[in-house]
């Protein structure tokens, strides 16, 4: 999806860049100590308030974080996390007894999920009318999560490979390894995030060890700040405008820079984050089954 300013603000400096069904790890960030109430009276708003309350600045006067169906005094049976609530997993969801589903990108195919241009959309009225119809809510967890200290969406991506211990409190988006071959790195990452192809720039032979993570869809003036100020080996990223960052390594490349690119895909770069969400309400709402259930990539490769 588009990348923009109020959805990934990349502050230009250094500093800013330090700054039961599941799981692969304990949560990143440090939560507060917390009494979940019991199973049958907790709602919607109620979860919805207690992960905002463990955000630095707590709530968010502009956000697109809001739910895009259902109401805040829903009594919650069953949660369901994933990156996108495609029909595919609102259908799971409904088989899995869930009626609260926390997605981390937009339900309604824009940023904002305005609706208004769709009202006569037959898609979407079909995937409103399912949500309806199974009173399910979903609530969209994109600019709370990322507001974690360290952000738990790069943290919990980074521990699935086994490379946070490469990191850095000063900064978390850099991973610094032993030297190896960007073909390896490429290799790891496929094996480790079932991810079938990734797209890069680079000498596959290229001694590499300066990792640069920027997730989802940073934008181009991020990545190329990044770049700028951190010099990597290697800038990682979810997803690109080809006419951008992809021209601005190939530029750099023929400069004489030894810098490669690697796209993983927008999901495949963020489902962590709502691993981590699941694994969040796990230690939250034990009493309440929550399920991680992947949206899987929107695109095939030929």
């Amino acid at each position: 999806m588009k990348a923009n300013n109020s959805r990934r603000k990349f502050i230009s400096s250094v500093t800013a860049l330090a700054g039961g069904q599941l799981l692969i790890t304990k949560p990143i960030a440090s939560l507060a100590s917390f009494t979940a109430p019991s199973n049958e009276n907790t709602t919607v708003g109620q979860i919805m308030d207690q992960f905002i309350s463990e955000v630095p600045g707590k709530v968010l006067k502009e956000t697109v974080d809001t739910l895009k169906s259902g109401t805040k005094d829903l009594v919650v049976k069953g949660i369901v996390t994933s990156m996108f609530a495609t029909v595919e997993v609102i259908k799971k969801s409904i088989n899995l007894g869930a009626n609260f589903i926390i997605a981390h990108e937009p339900t309604f195919y824009n940023h904002q999920d305005a609706t208004a241009w769709l009202e006569n959309d037959p898609v979407y009225q079909y995937k409103m009318d399912l949500l309806k119809k199974n009173n399910i809510a979903v609530w969209r967890n994109h600019d709370y999560v990322h507001r974690l200290n360290p952000d738990p969406v790069t943290s919990t991506f980074l521990q699935k490979l086994d490379w946070l211990k490469y990191t850095t409190k000063a900064v978390p988006k850099m991973a610094t390894l032993p030297t190896t071959k960007l073909n390896e790195v490429i290799t790891n990452m496929k094996t480790t995030l079932g991810v079938e192809q990734v797209r890069f720039i680079g000498d596959l032979n290229q001694d590499c060890s300066k990792l640069l993570f920027m997730l989802g869809a940073s934008g181009a003036s991020s990545h190329i700040l990044g770049l700028r100020q951190l010099k990597p080996d290697v800038l990682i990223c979810g997803e690109i405008s080809e006419w951008e960052t992809a021209e601005y390594i190939r530029d750099a490349r023929s400069k004489g820079d030894n810098v490669s690119l690697i796209v993983l895909g927008h999901i495949a770069s963020e489902e962590a984050g709502s691993e981590f969400v699941a694994t969040w309400l796990h230690e939250k709402y034990p009493s309440i089954k929550t399920t991680h259930v992947p949206s899987g990539n929107s695109l095939s490769f030929f």
